[in-house]
């Protein structure tokens, strides 16, 4: 494949290795773990893969290892840095046995079920080090849940002689990996599962994952682009600009962006949860911020939003809560689509209805039609950007008729979503994911298996970071999910007690009413490693000792 003259340069880059992970390993165990809610009926789920110990790698001894091979699934959307995670899983094997394979399912789980692979040789793997994307052997959706999914798999690992499968995902790709741990681990079948932390919303860290792979990258290309913009913004002196940015279920990038940028407003979705506020509520806020500028003279301004914030409103939130109980159930999907509409109307309280008679008609169809194979709302899909501003203008001009507001008001809007998820990774992704690849096979030689591959201490130089596993049970609870209490990883929202929201309230006020813009400029790869080699604004206030 053709290649630019960076990809060329990168093609050289080394990603660093934490220094227990430079040669052999043993693992220190900690103690017994357990999920973070429904304690008992998880335990009861997972009875073989519940309660084990938290992992931490330390120097060792040398080891010999027969070859083995493994299998390497990508799911869900994409993060930068994927392609990192299976260079490592690559030499990491190969540094145990030079005759170990690796094995990738091609196009996500769904590789798995229906046979689709192919062996990753040496020579295709240096296509791919340090790049950006999926691609090397793309990725799916397909959830792994049904008897029928994992039998099929045994038969192709068996064939394969597949020793491990490592599941590379977000929260819901890694719930899968814990469930087909546990039912090979029932079974007996001898093949362990371990998962990778991958997504760009940040929302899958706790204790133990600092970070989500992917999230250090993606934030750095939108506050590129938001940096961009808020240069033309302070130029031109006419717009404000309404930027919506990926992040369904958490803030965690908005927030970082925010951070990063210093926009005049930062919605945070969950803020706007803990407050009550209504959709009224937050287009008040707006318009002040607004109306304020205005008589300084600046009647342009940035407005960064989450693109699930709808969801956060709780109003909204109880709303959808009703209409995923209607529509999951088996009436409901009987019903033609374009008579979808009067059959929610029907069958929600009277109290959801008047909400969601409220809405603008291509929200409401929405929010009652276009569902992900998860049965959520596709919040991507619902233009809030659009939405606000359209209501912050109708909002400003009853302010202009009581004397309330003097400027002018002229909307841009943009969403930021694909532009951030296959980019070339950052000097701390592409370290991060080696590294995570490159652990994820010391836990397989270790006999691991239902653990996902953490690297800690990543405020610190790589050499300094801590290599380990953590029991996916560990993350564990039960949600509703199409109407059933299903165990799931829980997600990791915006901490309103965490310091790096705290940091962003003492400055937002300074923000809203002046022009405090910081332009970040484009991902830099070489230089000093105080430009290189920094990660996110909120790991390090995270970490702040």
């Amino acid at each position: 494949m053709e290649k630019s003259p960076l990809q060329l340069a990168r093609a050289e880059y080394q990603p660093k290795l934490p220094k227990a992970l430079q040669g052999p390993v043993k693992a220190k165990e900690g103690n017994p773990t357990q999920s973070v809610g429904n304690q008992e009926e998880i335990k009861k789920l997972f009875p073989n893969t519940y309660g084990m110990p938290v992992i931490e790698f330390e120097s060792g001894e040398p080891y010999e290892m027969a070859p083995f091979n493994v299998g390497v699934i990508l799911s869900g959307g994409q993060a930068p840095g994927g392609h990192n995670v299976i260079s490592g899983l690559f030499d990491g094997i190969k540094t145990l046995n030079k005759d170990s394979k690796l094995y990738g399912f091609i196009l996500g789980p769904g590789g798995l079920v229906d046979h689709k692979y192919m062996e990753i040789t040496s020579d295709m793997i240096d296509e791919y080090r340090n790049t950006g994307g999926f691609d090397i052997i793309g990725s799916g959706r397909t959830k792994l849940e049904e008897e029928w999914q994992f039998e099929k798999g045994i038969k192709i690992l068996r064939e394969l002689n597949i020793k491990a499968l490592v599941i590379i995902g977000g929260d819901d790709s890694n719930t899968n990996a814990c469930v087909l741990a546990e039912y090979y681990a029932a079974k007996e079948y001898g093949v362990q599962v371990i998962g990778c932390p991958k997504t760009i919303d940040g929302d899958l860290k706790n204790e133990q994952i600092e970070t989500s792979f992917g999230f250090d990258t993606a934030c750095k290309t939108y506050s590129e682009l938001i940096g961009n913009i808020q240069r033309d913004c302070n130029s031109s002196r006419k717009y404000w600009h309404f930027i919506k940015l990926m992040g369904r279920s958490a803030s965690h990038i908005a927030l970082e962006c925010a951070l990063q940028c210093q926009p005049n407003i930062c919605l945070i979705s969950e803020e706007v949860e803990e407050k009550a506020m209504s959709l009224d509520d937050v287009v008040a806020y707006i318009a002040e911020a607004v109306a304020a500028r205005a008589t300084d003279g600046n009647n342009f301004g940035t407005v960064l939003i989450p693109e699930g914030i709808i969801e956060f409103i709780p109003a909204i939130k109880k709303l959808i809560a009703e209409l995923n109980d209607v529509l999951a159930t088996d009436e409901a999907k009987e019903v033609a689509r374009n008579k979808q509409l009067d059959y929610v109307k029907e069958h929600i309280s009277e109290e959801n209805l008047k909400v969601f008679n409220s809405l603008p008609t291509e929200v409401a169809e929405q929010l009652a039609l276009d569902r992900d194979p998860h049965g959520n709302v596709q919040v991507s899909l619902i233009e809030t950007e659009k939405l606000l501003s359209h209501m912050v203008a109708t909002k400003l001009e009853k302010m202009k008729k009581a004397g309330k507001y003097v400027g002018k008001f002229a909307a841009q809007h943009h969403f930021f979503g694909y532009e951030g998820r296959c980019a070339a990774p950052s000097n701390y992704d592409a370290d991060y994911c080696y590294s995570l690849g490159f652990n994820a096979t010391r836990l397989i030689a270790n006999g691991k298996t239902g653990y996902m591959s953490i690297i800690k201490n990543t405020n610190s130089p790589a050499d300094q970071w801590i290599a380990g596993g953590v029991p996916i049970t560990m993350m564990m609870n039960l949600e509703k999910r199409n109407g059933k209490m299903k165990p799931v990883i829980r997600k990791a929202l915006v901490e309103l007690d965490g310091a790096p929201y705290k940091y962003f309230v003492s400055k937002r006020e300074t923000w809203a009413r002046y022009t405090s813009y910081v332009y970040p400029g484009p991902i830099q790869y070489f230089g000093p490693s105080s430009v290189c080699d920094q990660p996110t604004i909120t790991l390090q206030l995270e970490q702040k000792k």
